[in-house]
């Protein structure tokens, strides 16, 4: 196993009121709060206490869980603007330390208490994050940076310790998530790395579909 990935907050929220925008009015699980419980329970669609508005876009088995490194939150604070971001500013379940995008393979397991869970994909922001931020501009400084952070799938539920840790058996293959992430959105991709994304099994489907999509061009 790598060395354990601690956990600085578990973060959960059920739908609520986020904005009105452009006329419509948007529900989102997305302003998220640390969790005081020592111990959780985590299905195979979210942790206790969470969820989501848009079960087209977000959650369901492939997002189960979200977690975002918090390595990246200095340079985030800097490139904002802002002294505080504030509680869970991307919307994550867990807020880890001792990881980032180019360490994190698709396909590796976290043993978290008695739940088991799998790297799945890159995370792709949509319009509700810029609401979340107050800044138009979040999904495209997060989609340019690279500081992403990364979905997990929950293979075996069970009771989690909200202070971790959380163990890691790494993937064969060592497809990291920066390279899921780049190859998707940098147009210099070559064929090869997006085949050999393809072959990762682990890949959430809908990763698989939009790389796919580019072979096809």
């Amino acid at each position: 196993m790598n060395s354990p990935i601690r956990l600085v907050a578990v973060n959960v929220a059920k739908p609520k009121h986020l904005a009105e925008h452009r006329g419509q009015t948007v529900v989102s699980g997305i302003a998220k709060l640390p969790v005081t419980a020592d111990h959780l329970w985590l299905d195979l669609l979210n942790l206790e206490g969470d969820g989501q508005a848009d079960l087209t876009a977000h959650g369901g088995p492939d997002k189960a869980v979200y977690a975002y490194p918090s390595e990246h939150l200095p340079s985030w604070t800097a490139e904002l603007g802002q002294e505080e971001l504030g509680p869970a500013p991307f919307g994550e379940n867990l807020t880890t330390a001792g990881a980032t995008e180019d360490r994190v393979c698709i396909g590796d397991r976290w043993y978290w208490g008695d739940a088991v869970l799998e790297v799945t994909q890159p995370r792709a922001p949509c319009f509700k994050l810029a609401i979340h931020r107050n800044r138009g501009d979040s999904g495209r400084l997060l989609r340019q940076s690279g500081r992403c952070g990364w979905y997990l799938r929950v293979l075996e539920p069970g009771q989690v310790p909200v202070a971790g840790p959380v163990l890691v058996v790494p993937h064969a293959m060592a497809a990291t998530v920066t390279a899921a992430h780049r190859a998707l959105w940098s147009r210099e991709t070559a064929v090869e790395a997006l085949e050999a994304l393809l072959a990762v099994e682990p890949l959430a489907l809908e990763w698989k579909m939009a790389l796919a999509s580019r072979l096809s061009y």
